[in-house]
C-alpha cells in the first residue's frame, strides 16, 4: 500500500505545485498591468492593447487612441514598469542563490555589502566620471558588477581571517560592517560633489524614474545570461544545502560551483543597483516567501523568485510614484517598510530554533 501510496503523492505534490506556479504568474500579470495603467492618466485595457499592437507590427496609431496616451504608456510606464520587474527578479535570484551557497537564511546581496559596494562603484562614475574606452555606454552597469563583486570577497576574506570556521553569521556581520563603511564613504564623496549630490542621493535611494528601453535590454540580456547558468547549476546548489562535506562526498566541486554562483550573483545585483540605485530586503525576502510555498528545490526557487521579485518590484514602484503623488518617494523606502521587519523575522525565528 505505501509503495502504492508514494506515485499518488509525488502526483499531488506535482499537482499543487503546478496550479501554485500558475496563480502566480497569473497575479504576476495583473500587478504588472496594474502597474502600467494606474498613474494620472488612466489607460484602458483596450486601448493599451492597441498601443502595444502598433508598436510591435507598426501600423499606424489607431484614430480613436489619444497619441498622448501612446507617449505616457510606450515610453515612460511600459518601460518603468519592465524595468521594475527585471530589477526585482535579479535581485531576488541572486539572493536566493547566496542564501544557497552559504547555507544561511539571512544571507543576500544587500546583507553583504554587494549591494553597497556596487552603489560605490556607480558613485564613482556618476561623481567623478571615470570611464574605460569602448564602455562608455556601459560603464556603471560595469562599475558596478566589479566592486559588487569586490565587496562580497571582501567580506569573505575577512572573515576567514577573524574566524576560521568561516560562520555565516560572521560573513553577514561583515558585510553589514562594509555597507556601513562604504555608505561612509559615499557620504564623504557627496561632500566633495555637492552639485552632483542630489542625483546620487535620489539614486542611493532607489528609484525607476526616467528608465526607457535601452535599460530594458540590458537587464534582460544580463539576467536571462545570468539565470540560464545559475538554473544549471541548480542541482548542484540543491546538494550545497546540505554542507560542503555532503556535497564534496556527492561528486560536485564545491569551491568551483561556490565562485561561479557568487560570480553570476553579483552580476545580476551589480547591474540592478548600477540602474536602479540601492534596493534593499527583496533579495531576502522574495526567495523566503518562494521556499515556504514551493519547496526548497531550485529549479523551481529560482525562476519563482525571479516572478515573485519581479511582482513585488513593480508593486512597490506602483505605491512609491502614487502614494503622495505628484511626489514620488523612493522605491528603496518601500521595500524596507516591509523587507526591515521581515529580516528580524527571520533572524530571530532562527534563534529561538537554536535554542
Amino acid at each position: 500500500m505505501k509503495e502504492q501510496g508514494i506515485p499518488d503523492n509525488r502526483k499531488t505534490n506535482r499537482k499543487a505545485a503546478g496550479i501554485g506556479i500558475v496563480l502566480s504568474l497569473a497575479a504576476c500579470l495583473f500587478i504588472l498591468l496594474l502597474a502600467i495603467r494606474a498613474g494620472s492618466v488612466y489607460i484602458s485595457v483596450s486601448d493599451l492593447l492597441k498601443i502595444i499592437g502598433s508598436h510591435i507590427t507598426g501600423r499606424p496609431l489607431p484614430a480613436e487612441v489619444d497619441p498622448m496616451t501612446d507617449s505616457i504608456f510606450w515610453t515612460i510606464r511600459m518601460p518603468r514598469a519592465i524595468t521594475a520587474f527585471l530589477v526585482g527578479g535579479a535581485l531576488s535570484v541572486s539572493g536566493a542563490v547566496m542564501q544557497a551557497v552559504l547555507q544561511n537564511p539571512l544571507a543576500s546581496s544587500y546583507t553583504l555589502g554587494v549591494s553597497s559596494g556596487a552603489s560605490l562603484g556607480a558613485g564613482l562614475v556618476l561623481l567623478c566620471g571615470f570611464t574605460f574606452s569602448g564602455l562608455e555606454g556601459f560603464m556603471l552597469p560595469f562599475a558596478g558588477f566589479i566592486f559588487g563583486l569586490l565587496t562580497v570577497m571582501l567580506s569573505i576574506l575577512l572573515a576567514s581571517r577573524i574566524d576560521r570556521s568561516v560562520s555565516n553569521q560572521t560573513i553577514v556581520l561583515i558585510g553589514m560592517v562594509l555597507s556601513l563603511f562604504v555608505n561612509g564613504i559615499l557620504n564623504f564623496m557627496m561632500t566633495f560633489y555637492g552639485d552632483r549630490s542630489k542625483q546620487l542621493w535620489l539614486w542611493m535611494t532607489g528609484s525607476f524614474s526616467a528608465r526607457n528601453w535601452t535599460h530594458c535590454a540590458i537587464l534582460f540580456v544580463t539576467g536571462l545570461t545570468g539565470f540560464i547558468i545559475l538554473f544549471l547549476l541548480s542541482g548542484r546548489l540543491d546538494i550545497l544545502t546540505f554542507g560542503e562535506l555532503q556535497a564534496s562526498a556527492m561528486g560536485v566541486e564545491v569551491t568551483r560551483t561556490k565562485v561561479l554562483a557568487m560570480f553570476v550573483a553579483a552580476l545580476l545585483t551589480g547591474v540592478s543597483v548600477a540602474f536602479a540605485g540601492v534596493i534593499g530586503f527583496i533579495d531576502l525576502a522574495a526567495p523566503h516567501v518562494v521556499r515556504k510555498i514551493f519547496g526548497p528545490s531550485h529549479r523551481i526557487v529560482l525562476p519563482m523568485s525571479f516572478v515573485y521579485g519581479g511582482a513585488f518590484m513593480a508593486l512597490c514602484d506602483l505605491a512609491a510614484r502614487t502614494v503622495l503623488s505628484p511626489r514620488e518617494i523612493p522605491v528603496g523606502a518601500v521595500t524596507a517598510l516591509v523587507g526591515a521587519p521581515f529580516f528580524a523575522y527571520v533572524f530571530f525565528a532562527k534563534g529561538k530554533r537554536k535554542i
